[in-house]
């Protein structure tokens, strides 16, 4: 296959050397570009953690709980509608400048919000309005993340960079909401907006000095989509190439079923399953701290081990394993059962999720990696959350334990998909020296 260099498109991040990473050769946690950019990751990350914090408690400061779930639920609203956008403006302006400006908006907003409290009483109008502006920049943000490790490491350090990204990730739910509820306690909804604001505004001199490789040139051949045209365009031609790519699409796909199929059992199944076997809040603590550290457990594995051999082969077992271990956390007749599941769910999980990051990145051209993350996105942010009424009413109706077993089935289901799919079962990493 025959490769031909075309320019930079106007607008881009600038290119360095053609060809090359954007940082020295070698592992990416000894990368001090990579780590500047991880710095930036993970204060962005404690920044959320704190905002939302601040908004959910500023929000019940001034209205009925009806009005504060509107407020809380505002931002997901054009977070879903216009994520494939963002992945366009992500791949046409290029990753690295829509997120220094993601964080630099979210930072004057976020601050002006502490200002405002400071300042005077406003009404639940400015907590709303904020919610939706942070939903908009959201879409754009996510995507531009999702693309930017391919562009800051060697392909055979895909699967390591993950790794390090899934430890900011805990980092990030782990010690943002306590950070929250510190500033909370000490200065009000206006310090904790003023600490978010100021974690964001941290991420921006980091991402500004972070240097990133150049977009290589395309791969040519018959699939490839023709020539840009206007937004819409280039987001068909987004959606076309994620359809068409043989690896890429089967993963995508694979990765949609097993998020509709493990967010319920998740995010409010174990809820429901602590209360129903008497365990309480704090059983449910217990079990999702469990998970957290075995996902923490797995991006630390990701970043020691590095590449993986046979990453499709795993990649099906750990969604197997996974999905299997998740549903008997609903049959455990214990709580200390239900927080060893928790434990092992989130390392081979963890696993899972990494290595179907990395391979997507590595396969994906760099030039749609901003469309192909919104694609991935989108289905976490838009279309899973629509399964938690359905997952609460079958409850309700069954109880918790089948339902956890068959939502586990239906997740195994992208395992079933990936085993009959030639080009999943048999996928590889990049190995070191690869192009």
């Amino acid at each position: 296959m025959t490769s031909t260099a075309i320019p930079a498109p106007a607008g881009r991040d600038a290119p360095h050397t053609p060809g090359a990473p954007a940082g020295p050769a070698g592992p990416a946690h000894r990368d001090g570009n990579v780590l500047r950019w991880l710095s930036a990751y993970t204060a962005s990350l404690l920044g959320d953690g704190v905002y939302f914090v601040a908004l959910a408690f500023a929000a019940a400061r001034t209205a009925a709980p009806a009005q504060v779930g509107l407020v809380m639920a505002a931002g997901a609203v054009p977070r879903a509608a216009l994520m494939l956008g963002g992945g366009v403006v992500a791949d046409r302006f290029g990753p690295r400048r829509v997120v220094i400006g993601g964080d630099a908006v979210r930072s004057v907003l976020i601050l002006c919000v502490a200002a405002a409290l400071a300042l005077a009483s406003p009404g639940l109008w400015l907590l709303a309005t904020v919610a939706l502006v942070f939903g908009v920049v959201d879409a754009l943000f996510m995507p531009a993340v999702g693309a930017l490790p391919p562009r800051l490491v060697a392909p055979d350090q895909i699967v390591r960079l993950q790794g390090m990204r899934a430890l900011a990730v805990r980092c990030g739910t782990v010690v943002g909401p306590p950070l929250g509820g510190l500033a909370m306690g000490l200065g009000g909804a206006q310090a904790a907006f003023a600490l978010a604001g100021g974690l964001f505004a941290v991420s921006v001199p980091l991402l500004v000095t972070t240097r990133i490789g150049p977009l290589p040139p395309p791969a040519a051949g018959p699939a490839q989509p023709g020539p840009r045209g206007g937004g819409w365009h280039e987001l068909r031609d987004g959606l076309r190439y994620v359809r068409r790519h043989p690896l890429v699409g089967p993963l995508v796909l694979s990765g949609a079923i097993c998020e509709i199929g493990l967010v319920g059992p998740l995010n409010i199944g174990l809820v429901l399953l602590s209360q129903d076997r008497g365990w309480g809040s704090s059983g449910y603590g217990w079990i999702i701290g469990a998970f957290g550290v075995g996902a923490a457990g797995s991006g630390l594995l990701l970043t020691v081990r590095g590449r993986l051999p046979r990453a499709g082969a795993v990649q099906i077992g750990t969604l197997l394993a996974g999905s299997a271990t998740l549903g008997m956390i609903g049959l455990a007749p214990s709580l200390v059962l239900a927080v060893a599941g928790g434990l092992l769910t989130g390392l081979i999980c963890g696993i899972c999720g990494g290595l179907t990051t990395a391979l997507i990145q590595s396969a994906s051209e760099p030039r749609y990696l901003g469309r192909v993350t919104a694609v991935m996105s989108l289905t976490g942010f838009g279309l899973a959350p629509m399964i938690y009424p359905l997952f609460g009413t079958a409850v309700s109706a069954f109880g918790p334990a089948p339902v956890f077993l068959t939502s586990a089935s239906f997740a195994a289901l992208g395992a079933l998909l990936n085993l009959l799919t030639p080009s999943t079962r048999t996928a590889q990493l990049p190995a070191a020296g690869s192009p």
